[in-house]
């Protein structure tokens, strides 16, 4: 009965993105406003300093503009034209959901290994796998484009992220590595591996002493102007989170009591673009020992619906994760992920969903502003499009297959022709490019008049 409905689910979706009509580049200056108006007002109450961040970044370039406006980007998935490389099973893709190039990072895992990976899933949810091509593509054009490049250099760059994508799916398709397939040091070049090793050079020490400090062994976070003390009712409820959260973890992976005894918390500002506005917190435990030294922060990270249900409605269900949008992103996270975070879970704080996870000492994200030759660009997109097949392959009916009653390599695999799936991400790449910057643009002009925009 699953399998029935899920299949009745993606062959409708497939149907209204094939009759959906053609929206060309236009100028919607009222319209676009508006939208950032609505996405953002209702956070205006609980945390209007980050949404001031918001604006401001959103200001500096297309680019950011890009990443602070998902709903956009899938409320036009459903005017325009739908992909020729699809099929119903693909749209019943677990997709990390907003793919854009600052989305992937370098990170240890819980084995100890340090990978380049997809590492933000607030907006993860089924889709058609062509919606995160495009978005990654789309952030390629804005990327290449501030920092200089000609349209046949991010052309190259977009068709070898594709080319690699394609190529990597097609190899898990044939059982080739899906289940243990990751990115490092060994086969990993350029600005990319230079981020692994980063990651490799940072220490759990230099962490906690930037955000933490120690007086009689007791370790507390600082107060700076992005890490807010908070009130004690605040300081109550988030604490008594915690403790529910700990009932979301697995018992094959849970620790002992003692691990995730509180010892301070703080509101986090400025982190992030698109979800500056939710509520941040984070929460100093006490971690595997009594030592001040192996202290663990953990990040409460306030979530609310996919973005990419505006495309691809009905297609996951609250029951598929138990009604909870914080379970949505955790479980996304433990399903893309070789050897993901194991105290990843999910709480609520006065009826608000929480998605709950660590914050590691050990993460570099990626910075696009590196790429600033042809050669980089290129060299580094092959590793984004392994990245993503991965994270698409991995969460399949291997990892719930109550959820994604497919083998997704094998359904992507059977429909993505790689030429033609080159062109067509392209073009469509540089089309909406157009219309990212015609949307900035409107929004840059309401921004400096002063126009609400929360």
């Amino acid at each position: 009965m699953v399998v029935k409905t899920k299949k009745l689910i993606a062959a409708s979706i497939v149907a209204m993105g094939i009759c959906a009509g053609v929206h060309a580049q236009t100028s919607r200056p009222a319209w676009v406003v508006n939208d950032v108006y609505t996405y953002n007002e209702p956070y205006a109450a609980t945390d209007s300093a980050d949404l001031a961040t918001k604006m401001q970044l959103m200001s500096t370039s297309a680019f950011y503009f890009f990443r602070g406006t998902a709903d956009i980007f899938y409320q036009d998935m459903n005017t325009w034209p739908a992909s020729n490389y699809i099929s119903a099973e693909t749209g019943l893709t677990w997709l990390p959901g907003d793919a854009h190039l600052d989305n992937f990072g370098a990170m240890q895992d819980s084995a100890g290994n340090y990978v380049f990976a997809s590492n933000d899933f607030d907006e993860a949810h089924l889709g058609q796998y062509v919606w995160d091509l495009r978005r990654a593509a789309v952030s390629i054009v804005l990327a290449g484009q501030e920092n200089g490049l000609s349209t046949s250099q991010i052309t190259k760059a977009i068709d070898t992220f594709v080319a690699a994508y394609v190529s990597q799916m097609n190899g898990f398709a044939q059982n080739n590595g899906q289940a243990t397939f990751q990115l490092t040091t060994s086969n990993t070049s350029g600005v990319v591996k230079d981020l692994i090793q980063d990651s490799e050079g940072d220490s759990q020490s230099s962490f906690l002493s930037k955000y933490t400090s120690t007086k009689n062994s007791v370790r507390s976070f600082q107060t700076t102007s992005d890490l807010v003390a908070v009130n004690s009712a605040t300081y109550t409820a988030i604490a008594n989170a915690v403790a529910n959260y700990i009932q979301t973890l697995p018992s094959t992976t849970k620790n002992g009591a003692s691990y995730y005894s509180v010892e301070d918390i703080r509101q986090k500002l400025g982190s992030g673009c698109g979800s500056l506005g939710k509520l941040r917190y984070w929460v100093l435990i006490e971690g595997p020992g009594t030592s001040d030294k192996d202290d663990v922060i953990l990040e409460l990270k306030q979530e609310a619906t996919s973005n990419v249900a505006l495309a691809s409605p009905g297609s996951m269900p609250a029951t598929d994760y138990g009604s909870h949008e914080g379970e949505r992103v955790a479980i996304s996270q433990l399903g893309m992920l070789e050897n993901p975070d194991p105290l990843a879970g999910w709480t609520t704080i006065n009826n608000v969903p929480y998605y709950v996870h660590q914050k590691s000492p050990y993460e570099e994200d990626f910075d696009y502003t590196q790429l600033t030759s042809s050669s980089k660009f290129d060299t580094a997109m092959t590793y984004f499009g392994q990245a993503l097949a991965s994270a698409h392959a991995r969460a399949d009916q291997a990892y719930d297959a109550a959820i994604v009653p497919y083998d997704t390599p094998m359904q992507i695999s059977a429909v993505a022709n790689s030429s033609g799936l080159q062109t067509e991400i392209s073009s469509f790449a540089f089309s909406y490019a157009q219309q990212v910057n015609l949307d900035w643009q409107a929004f840059v002009a309401a921004y400096n008049a002063g126009t609400p925009l929360y």
